[in-house]
């Protein structure tokens, strides 16, 4: 009678702890699911490690296939902050889409106005939207590595056969039967097996360890998959029925996951049957054949595995991208046939209190102004754009209308120390690079450039810049390019637009309007700055003159 009254109050103390877990759960997701609602637009408190954003890439690095962003141009633009800025996603897969998405603008408008349709339909349909970011939440992040690393590393496994561990399991029966026949026999050969089949299994135990987190994820995605079953969207039907297809795939990789997936697994807490449970994996090696089965599966299937992800991580990309606009002024673009920009209150998206432009172009534009005057800005705003009107079909505007084009810069340039290269070097490869694209590109590229060749003399400079600037301009190209050499704006005045942006001074004070003008600039502004930082006025005063005498003579 006291043992049945200890088991009742074990049980009963066991059935206790795991109905407080489990409405420790739900109101933990009703909370989710509360500040899913109320903080909609609001971007999720997050630090980025270095490891972790550069996992974030490996999908991109995995599906580089045609034209992209190369590395130059997205650094030039800051486009790692961007994607900060826009990354409400929850998964692994929803993150490396998204920043997929940016690193490879589209040039068919059918796929943007699907992406469009989706981003729409969450954005109106905010429990739909909810329930799906719950389904990712529950899918979450696979941690130190991308899964795509993952996937990756399960073929440094090499081949692996269950043969050894079926002759282990074969050699414990046969000790067994022995036993029946000659006990002392049969019981000396049933602990040599096991002995043999204990340290074997310690040894390949610690080569699987690190690879059961990817199937970890892959059991959450599957897992989910079952969920989007049941929150089917029309919109959807044809990714939906695509994924659960690839999921059919998996019904060998699942059944009698539990001897490898436990999360119990060699760590039972106490639990009588987890105890004998994992006794039995280590005698008779039961979580080591399933593994070697579930790696089999995930290597015939990798394929499907690839495909659940993508359109997993594109549909949270959508929903995230729709999140991203909340906060921001914005408009959808209009793509036209033509090679021409047009777009009025276009802005920086990193600025908190951006001076917002309207411009319009069908040709290439020379961009002059003084130091600090928003050249440098103004270059970064219409690029940015360009970007993110082919990605995310968002333009941070009042209005965006443009042709489709291929997007690249050489702006932020740095010397090489390690390959050795100079900075006059670094710039003429680059620019190199710009024009190889502009002759190979089936779209016509957009470029912008900051300071031609900046790195080496007046005249030799200006000479090179010219043509290097002409070739830039060919076919149906558009060149953005800023520079201090007023020269330029008369050897490409047939060519390039000018314009500028300028500066004011009030009462020894500067001021920027940060406003493009139309035309080349006329005023300079270098020594001035000189005399509004503090400089000593005889110096400010003997640079001006040799500045005034250079002008009238061309003479030093």
């Amino acid at each position: 009678m006291e043992y049945l009254f200890f088991s009742l109050a074990a049980f009963g103390f066991i059935f206790i702890i795991m109905l407080s877990g489990w409405l420790q759960e739900k109101h933990n997701e009703r909370k989710f699911i509360k500040l899913l609602h109320t903080d909609y637009g609001i971007l999720p408190k997050r630090e980025y490690t270095a490891e972790q954003y550069e996992n974030m890439t490996h999908y991109f690095r995995r599906k580089t296939e045609g034209f992209f962003i190369d590395d130059i141009t997205w650094n030039d633009l800051e486009m790692d902050e961007i994607f900060k800025r826009m990354n409400h996603t929850y998964s692994s897969a929803g993150e490396e889409y998204l920043y997929y998405l940016l690193r490879t603008p589209s040039s068919n408008k059918d796929e943007l106005k699907k992406r469009e349709a989706i981003i729409t339909h969450f954005r109106n349909n905010p429990n739909d939207r909810v329930a799906w970011q719950l389904l990712y939440a529950k899918v979450g992040r696979t941690g130190k590595y991308s899964i795509y690393d993952y996937l990756g590393y399960l073929d440094n496994l090499g081949k692996r056969s269950n043969t050894p561990h079926f002759l282990s399991v074969i050699g414990f029966i046969a000790a067994l039967l022995l036993i029946t026949i000659s006990s002392s026999i049969g019981v000396i050969a049933l602990f040599l097996i096991l002995a043999n089949n204990l340290i074997s299994y310690f040894r390949l135990k610690k080569d699987i360890e690190p690879y059961i987190t990817c199937f970890s994820y892959i059991f959450r995605i599957l897992d989910c998959v079952k969920t989007m079953e049941k929150l089917k969207i029309p919109l959807l039907d044809e990714q939906i029925d695509e994924v659960i297809k690839c999921k059919t795939a998996f019904r060998r990789f699942k059944w009698g996951s539990y001897l490898l997936m436990s999360p119990t697994r060699l760590n039972n807490g106490g639990n009588p049957l987890e105890i004998i449970l994992d006794y039995l994996r280590m005698g008779l090696h039961l979580d080591l054949i399933k593994f070697n089965q579930m790696l089999a599966e995930v290597r015939k299937h990798g394929d499907k595995i690839d495909r659940i992800l993508t359109i997993m991580g594109e549909i949270e990309a959508m929903i995230a991208i729709g999140a991203f606009r909340v906060k921001i002024a914005y408009c959808i673009p209009v793509f036209t046939d033509t090679k021409q920009i047009s777009c009025t209150n276009t802005y920086h998206p990193l600025l908190t209190e951006p001076v917002k432009n309207d411009f319009q172009v069908n040709k290439s534009i020379l961009l002059t102004g003084s130091n600090a005057s928003g050249k440098s800005t103004f270059l970064k705003t219409m690029a940015i754009n360009a970007i993110l009107a082919q990605s995310i079909n968002t333009c941070t505007a009042e209005s965006y209308q443009t042709g489709m084009f291929n997007v690249a810069s050489s702006m932020s340039l740095k010397d090489d120390i390690i390959a050795g290269d100079s900075y006059y070097m670094v710039e003429i490869k680059s620019m190199k690079r710009l024009i190889e694209l502009g002759k190979n590109s089936e779209n016509p590229v957009l470029v912008f450039v900051d300071e031609v060749l900046r790195g080496t003399n007046t005249v030799e400079r200006i000479a090179a810049s010219t043509q290097i600037l002409r070739s830039l301009n060919r076919g149906n190209n558009i060149c953005f390019a800023a520079t201090h050499d007023i020269e330029l704006t008369y050897l490409l005045g047939d060519e390039f637009e000018n314009y500028h942006f300028e500066e004011k001074f009030v009462d020894d004070d500067i001021f920027f309007p940060y406003k493009i003008l139309a035309g080349p600039a006329t005023t300079r502004n270098a020594i001035k700055l000189l005399k509004v930082m503090g400089y000593d006025k005889e110096l400010v005063a003997d640079a001006d003159k040799l500045a005034s005498r250079f002008t009238e003579s061309g003479k030093w």
